[in-house]
C-alpha cells in the first residue's frame, strides 16, 4: 500500500494523542499553586518522586506553548540586559575614555599603575600618568587638569568621559569632581570586557610595541618615561589604520581633510598618468569618517572596525 504523502490528506489520530482531559490535566497542574512558578523540567520528577506520570517534560511544554502559558515562570525577574548607552563624537574633546593598566615593577607581585586617557575622535592620547597605586583621588587630579589644559569648560556641549566600573573610576571623589566638571560619565556595563574598546586597543598597542621592556621597569621614573616616550610616537608619528594613515595629533589639530585630499590628488594625477594601469578602478577612497562612536548600534558596528 502506497502512504499518502500530500500534506492535507486525512490521516488518523496518532495512538499517543493526548485526550483533551489529559490536556487539561498538565495545564491545571502547572497552574496549581504548588507548581505555579516552577517550569516543567522541575514538576515533572516532582510528580514522578510521588508515582504519578502525566506526560513527559517536552510535553508539558508542548501543551503550555499551545495553550500560550510557556512564559518566563518564578518570581525571579527576567535578566535585564541592557544596551550601553550610545555617543557619537563629530570632533576632538566630545568624548574620551580612560582606564587604567598594569607595569610591571622591580618587586614581584607589585606594579606601576598607567593611568591613560584617550579621545575616541582622533584617537589621540590626551593625557596619563603613572602612579604606584590605583587611586580615585589621581585620576580625579588627572582629569581635571586635562579639562583645564583642553578648555572643557569653555565647550557649548558637555565632555562624555567613558570608563569601566574599576573603584578609581567609580569613587566619590572622582564622581564629585566630574560633577563639578560638568563632565557626562559614562561606565562600561558589570562584566562585559568589550564596552570600552579604544582604551583596551591602545593598551594592547602600547604593550605590544617593539621596544617594551620584556623585564620589569627598573623604578617608577624609568616607567614614566618609557610611556612619554610612547606617547609622543604614538600621538606625533602612527600612522593609524583607523584614521586612515593619519597620526591622531593631525586628526585632533583639525588637518585631517587638507592632508587626505593632497593624497587624493596625488592617486588621481598617477592615473591620469597611467590610465592603463587602472583600468576602470576607481583610485583609492581617502575618505574618513566624520562619526566616530562609542558603543554604537549593530547598524553602524561595521564602521568601527579599526580602533587602535
Amino acid at each position: 500500500m502506497i502512504p499518502d504523502n500530500r500534506k492535507n490528506a486525512d490521516r488518523p489520530e496518532p495512538a499517543n494523542k493526548l485526550s483533551d482531559a489529559e490536556r487539561q490535566a498538565i495545564i491545571d497542574v502547572s497552574n496549581s499553586e504548588r507548581f505555579k512558578s516552577l517550569p516543567p523540567s522541575q514538576i515533572v520528577p516532582a510528580l514522578a518522586d510521588e508515582g504519578e506520570y502525566l506526560a513527559s517534560e517536552r510535553t508539558f511544554y508542548r501543551v503550555l506553548h499551545e495553550a500560550g502559558q510557556q512564559n518566563r515562570r518564578g518570581k525571579a525577574a527576567r535578566p535585564n540586559r541592557h544596551k550601553p548607552t550610545s555617543y557619537c563624537a563629530t570632533g576632538p574633546n566630545q568624548v574620551w575614555t580612560w582606564d587604567i593598566t598594569y607595569l610591571r615593577s622591580p618587586v614581584r607581585g607589585q606594579f606601576y599603575y598607567l593611568y591613560l586617557v584617550i579621545d575616541i575622535y582622533s584617537r589621540m592620547i590626551v593625557t596619563w600618568e603613572v602612579h604606584e597605586v590605583e587611586s580615585a583621588e589621581y585620576a580625579s587630579e588627572m582629569i581635571t587638569k586635562a579639562c583645564i589644559k583642553r578648555g572643557i569648560g569653555a565647550m557649548e556641549s558637555p565632555l562624555v568621559l567613558h570608563s569601566d566600573n574599576g573603584s578609581a573610576m567609580k569613587g566619590g571623589t572622582m564622581l564629585s569632581t566630574l560633577q563639578s566638571l560638568g563632565v557626562v560619565t559614562s561606565f562600561s556595563r558589570p562584566r562585559v570586557s568589550d564596552d570600552n574598546p579604544y582604551s583596551e586597543a591602545i593598551f594592547r598597542t602600547l604593550k605590544y610595541r617593539p621596544g617594551y621592556p620584556r623585564s620589569p621597569f627598573a623604578d617608577l621614573e624609568a616607567a614614566r618615561n618609557w610611556v612619554h616616550g610612547f606617547t609622543q610616537w604614538y600621538n606625533e608619528e602612527h600612522k593609524h589604520s583607523g584614521l586612515k594613515f593619519l597620526t591622531p595629533a593631525q586628526r585632533h589639530r583639525g588637518e585631517a581633510n587638507e592632508l587626505l585630499n593632497n593624497r587624493k590628488e596625488v592617486y588621481e594625477l598617477a592615473k591620469q598618468r597611467h590610465p592603463e594601469r587602472w583600468g576602470k578602478r576607481s583610485t583609492r577612497d581617502w575618505n574618513l569618517d566624520c562619526e566616530v562612536w562609542l558603543n554604537p548600534d549593530r547598524s553602524i558596528t561595521g564602521q568601527q572596525k579599526e580602533v587602535a
